[in-house]
């Protein structure tokens, strides 16, 4: 065989890939091919954990956060809550409702047909019986402007701010009784401040 002839099968040997080489950039291929199908996935899996959440909220625990000082000392401005669409309240629940176009947080005192009564300490009665009432801090009439003893009408509720020297409520005939449409939820969780974090009475 000619110099030449063995010039050219070298050359022709070098210029073909080592199989090592190729078993590598196949393994990388392979890799780079799990890794965009694993990052498909797991966005898409995000997406669909985020609508749900996002349709969670909406539908059945709308998240808020409180303004003003009307539900002192149990809730503080900034305080962020849940709460729970299509529950049945209880005397003490706190009730979220939209009053105009503001989202407002009261107790439910009373249900329709039933009978509510303040005296002059701030003492709340229903159907004759006196609510206790330890989520307060102290008691007042605040402002009414209803007569007294009120029946709640039908279809709606009776509710009361925690605070009640300052508190704007079912007392007062710029707020009145809350109607069944108007009503969001029960809160039931506060969510922040952390060192408040856990469910509310």
């Amino acid at each position: 065989m000619s110099m030449a002839v063995r010039k050219r099968k070298k050359k022709i040997a070098g210029d073909l890939p080592d199989l090592d080489q190729l078993r590598e950039e196949l393994k990388r291929e392979r890799y780079n091919q799990r890794y965009r199908q694993v990052l498909r996935s797991t966005i898409f899996i995000l997406i669909v954990v985020a609508a749900a959440a996002v349709l969670v909220a909406v539908l059945f625990m709308p998240v808020l956060q409180i303004y003003g000082t009307s539900m002192v000392p149990t809730l503080s401005e900034g305080d962020i809550v849940v709460s729970l669409k299509g529950v049945d309240f209880k005397a003490g629940d706190m009730v979220c409702f939209y009053s105009g176009n503001k989202l407002l947080v009261k107790r439910y005192i009373a249900g329709p047909g039933q009978w509510v009564d303040i005296d002059e300490e701030g003492n709340v009665s229903v159907d004759g019986e006196l609510l206790d009432e330890p989520y307060l801090e102290e008691k007042a009439l605040g402002e009414c402007d209803i007569d007294l003893p009120y029946q709640v009408p039908e279809k709606r509720i009776f509710c009361l701010g925690d605070h009640r020297s300052t508190s704007v409520d079912s007392r007062s005939t710029a707020i009145g009784c809350i109607a069944d449409e108007e009503i969001v939820g029960k809160i039931v969780f506060r969510v922040w401040p952390m060192e408040r974090f856990g469910s509310l009475q």
